[in-house]
């Protein structure tokens, strides 16, 4: 048996995916530690793995993040997620460094398993000369000469002149856009008396690590002849309700002949009048049924004067109970809620415009299973007609119910751990034998 040691961001969009990851692999008799937010315990240790909490490097909620970095608040777009960056991700990583040594000093593993934004394992993992793995936790972020530059929302086209025009925006990302991130981090790296990355920071992980677990199929990703074969795609996991499932007092309501919409802001940008209000003012004299999750946060904070007659809220609702229900969802593009939607035949509205929220956004309308509507912040008669051409043009559904039916042929938890347990006997990187294949879908 081997012994395993993940490392995370302390946000459930990066924990979340590795849960089904860890589980396996402890029920398959290897020992797995878990270093990560204190908020994240409990989790860590229902999947049987040991817990080890961040404690030089700084903790947070993702609930309560706008209260720890108020400059954060009104950035959009690319200011957003270079924010987040900067502050949530690159400030971290001397802690990391500090935690993880002291760790593996009586943690000695083969095989370190980080985030996709974990980036001090990058630094650590070639002093431990261990096996190095990472799992995706949004789309693919790394330069390509098929693909946009990661963060700027740039429509994606397979023209011939496409390579020539992604190398250029690329270069400009790179040499421009992207210059402050990377004089910040390495002047990080500086302070660490080590040289400067090689890498552009988006290539830093996917170029660098033995394994790279991509949650996701390759239907909702821009196709790339030059991804690193280390890539393996693995689909999605399918949660698991570990206790009870409470019903609310409305439930039966969703088995009626109406239109069933569900909006989420998910758990990180939970400014309601952005999306939530929005929506539930454009459906409040339609004849559907309309489900709100408030990402955790109890319902009164709403602060809406009045709820429309045919709104259902709750703080948080399991999806693998409410999805198979639902007509269409609403969405600011929180990855894995979207993927779980197309996972069920669901499909969308996209309207985010935070951290990497518009390149989710972007893909949506790409796969030809929703709509874009390229804001944070909809107007209600914009979302009201954007919901009502999802429900009245038959591709939209036809191809997410295609995309499930993609998502359906993976063993996600298995096929990971396979691969994660290759890594750990052999010490070699892990390389796809083939290209991924991406069928084109009919986009309205």
């Amino acid at each position: 048996m081997a012994r395993f040691l993940f490392a995370s961001m302390p946000l459930i969009g990066h924990i979340n995916p590795g849960i089904p990851i860890v589980r396996e692999l402890v029920n398959r008799g290897h020992e797995v530690g878990w270093y990560t937010g204190k908020d994240f315990k409990k989790e860590v240790e229902a999947t049987g793995a040991r817990f080890f909490p961040r404690k030089a490097a700084p903790d947070f909620n993702a609930l309560y993040i706008d209260e720890m970095f108020p400059e954060k608040k009104g950035l959009r777009g690319l200011a957003s997620l270079k924010f987040d960056v900067k502050h949530l991700f690159l400030d971290s990583i001397p802690g990391h460094l500090a935690d993880l040594t002291e760790i593996f000093s009586y943690f000695p593993v083969e095989v370190v398993v980080s985030d996709a934004a974990f980036f001090g394992m990058e630094i650590l993992h070639k002093e431990l000369g261990c096996g190095w793995a990472a799992y995706g936790i949004s789309c693919l972020c790394s330069h390509s000469a098929d693909v946009p530059p990661f963060g700027s929302g740039i429509k994606y086209c397979q023209s011939a002149l496409a390579p020539m025009r992604n190398r250029l925006l690329n270069y400009f990302a790179e040499r421009v856009v992207g210059r402050d991130v990377m004089k910040y981090y390495n002047k990080i790296r500086s302070e660490l008396e080590l040289e400067s990355s090689p890498h552009y920071l988006a290539n830093v992980i996917i170029k660098g690590v033995d394994l790279f677990i991509q949650p996701s199929i390759p239907g909702f990703e821009y196709p790339r002849n030059d991804l690193p074969r280390t890539v393996h795609f693995v689909g999605i996991y399918f949660p698991q309700t570990l206790a009870p499932f409470l019903q609310p007092g409305w439930w039966e309501e969703l088995h009626s002949a109406r239109t069933v919409v569900h909006v989420t802001q998910g758990t990180l940008s939970t400014d309601y009048s952005d999306l939530l209000i929005p929506t539930l003012q454009a459906l409040a004299r339609e004849n559907c049924l309309v489900v709100a999750a408030t990402g955790g946060k109890p319902v009164e904070q709403l602060g809406m004067d009045s709820i429309p007659d045919n709104v259902r809220l709750a703080p948080f609702i399991p999806y693998q109970h409410l999805l198979p229900l639902v007509d269409v969802m609403i969405t600011n593009g929180g990855y894995g809620g979207v993927q779980l939607a197309l996972a069920n035949g669901v499909p969308l509205v996209g309207a985010g415009q935070t951290e990497e929220k518009p390149e989710i956004c972007a893909r949506i309308h790409w796969s030809g299973a929703g709509i874009n509507l390229k804001t944070h912040n909809p107007a209600p008669a914009r979302i009201r007609k954007a919901i009502k051409k999802v429900l009245e043009t038959p591709s939209f559904r036809n191809n997410a119910q295609r995309l499930k039916a993609e998502y359906r042929l993976h063993d996600s938890a298995n096929l990971a751990a396979d691969l994660l347990e290759q890594l750990a006997y052999t010490k070699r990187p892990i390389l796809r034998l083939s290209k991924t294949k991406t069928v084109r879908p009919q986009v309205s």
